[in-house]
């Protein structure tokens, strides 16, 4: 659920810049038993690498500005018209844009209770390189960019962090980045192909990778969760959230949110999206043509708390937003290619994904298998186990306001980073 272009750009970017990027304050003088894993460096960046992109919000899309997507430190302007939702968590829910997470993670990670300001005390170092945001300007248009214009900023990043003290101790090993958009933006072999090859760049070869889908053959990077409208404040917070889902009366065995690819030839999307208007006494759809859904709507949502399943195909790359959304709602995710699952989120999901979803394989589809007969076929004991687990997964992949609702999927990515990063280093030095 995006932003709408229809309200005015707000001049949050700016003091945002100003709470996050002005002087820290100086580290507590022991670090708190929740950083025995180890501590992170953030580097001061040059403005042109995350700054600078902030300030200039109007200028990085050329249909719409971006300052509303990236106000709120990128979770986007405040919801509104949330009629299915516990009043008193509306506070907490916004339009937050799907490629926002390096403008989320930097600025949570700044107020980090175990970021530490001496490079000598870190395990791990990162880089708040905002590349989705400088390389996402360049994809969508018609304006002939070059294969330099796409990767020039990422080139010039990476010569500025080759000559930093702690890049010259370990070469990277101990670096990370998180990536806002798919992997595939950033592995461009040849000039005339897709995106920045900012992946296939030398110095990016031992720098670990967050990224919110990855690809599952490269050990170097792990897959976060994609941000979804829900950022709670508080521990208290999440737990109503969890009690109103699992309490959900859902009339709907499914529910499909997504729109016809016209330009696809044998779209599977525009073949579910049929499917479903037949079956209308089973399926509810939210037909998301045109810009219906690119402005955010309360539709969506309730589409999910009102289902049992959802219908998760693959679009332009095999993971999607929505499955998150899906979730968050208590509904069951069923994909089609095991793609977009298997080999992505272990860290926050497990490894099990038969124990929350279902697997329909989309060959079989468009042989005629049914998708309701699949879903029917479930007892309505084996529907409550998976939504258990599925509800129970939720804190581990929403990104929370703040440090106080436990671990969550900001958590989660940094301890995880940690640890590949020492885990690597010590088969190293074998």
């Amino acid at each position: 659920m995006l932003t709408s272009p229809t309200n005015p750009p707000p001049p949050l970017p700016n003091l945002f810049l100003r709470s996050i990027l002005s002087s820290p304050p100086p580290p507590p003088l022991k670090p708190p038993s929740r950083c025995d894993a180890g501590l992170v460096y953030v580097y001061d960046l040059p403005p042109a690498f995350n700054a600078d992109l902030l300030r200039n919000c109007r200028d990085l899309d050329p249909w719409i500005s971006k300052c509303n997507t990236l106000s709120n430190a990128g979770f986007g302007p405040r919801a509104t018209s949330l009629p299915a939702m516990p009043e008193s968590l509306t506070s907490s829910w916004y339009w937050t844009d799907m490629f926002a997470a390096e403008v989320m993670y930097h600025a949570r990670i700044m107020k980090h209770e175990c970021r530490t300001t001496e490079p000598e005390s870190a395990t791990a170092f990162y880089i708040p390189f905002y590349a989705g945001v400088a390389v996402g300007k360049y994809l969508f248009t018609n304006r002939n960019y070059t294969a330099r214009d796409r990767d020039y900023q990422c080139e010039d990043m990476l010569t500025w962090l080759k000559d930093q003290p702690p890049w010259r101790r370990s070469n990277g090993s101990d670096h990370f980045i998180l990536l806002g958009r798919m992997t595939w933006d950033f592995r461009r072999k040849i000039d005339d192909d897709w995106g920045s090859s900012f992946v296939y760049m030398p110095l990016m070869k031992q720098i670990v990778r967050l990224t919110i889908e990855r690809d599952p053959w490269d050990h170097g990077e792990i897959s976060v969760p994609y941000p979804t409208g829900f950022h709670p404040k508080s521990k208290l917070e999440v737990d109503q959230w969890v009690d109103f889902v699992t309490s959900r009366n859902r009339t709907s065995l499914f529910t499909f949110v997504g729109a016809k690819r016209n330009k696809i030839k044998d779209d599977f999307r525009s073949l579910l999206l049929s499917y479903c208007f037949n079956e209308t006494g089973s399926c509810r759809v939210v037909d998301c043509s045109g810009s219906r859904c690119y402005k955010g709507t309360p539709e969506i949502q309730e589409a999910f708390l009102g289902s049992d399943f959802c219908l998760q195909p693959r679009g332009d790359a095999h993971t999607r937003r929505s499955t998150f959304d899906c979730m968050l709602a208590g509904s069951i995710p069923v994909f089609f290619w095991r793609r977009s699952i298997e080999h992505q989120y272990e860290l926050f999901l497990g490894d099990e994904p038969d124990r929350f979803s279902v697997f329909i394989d989309w060959k079989d589809v468009r042989n005629g298998v049914s998708i309701r007969k699949v879903l029917e076929g479930y007892s309505r004991e084996e529907v409550r186990r998976m939504r258990e687990k599925v509800i129970s997964l939720i804190p581990n992949f929403i990104y929370g306001d703040g440090n106080g609702i436990g671990k969550d999927a900001f958590d989660i990515a940094t301890d995880g980073v940690i640890k590949k990063i020492k885990d690597q280093n010590e088969s190293n030095m074998r």
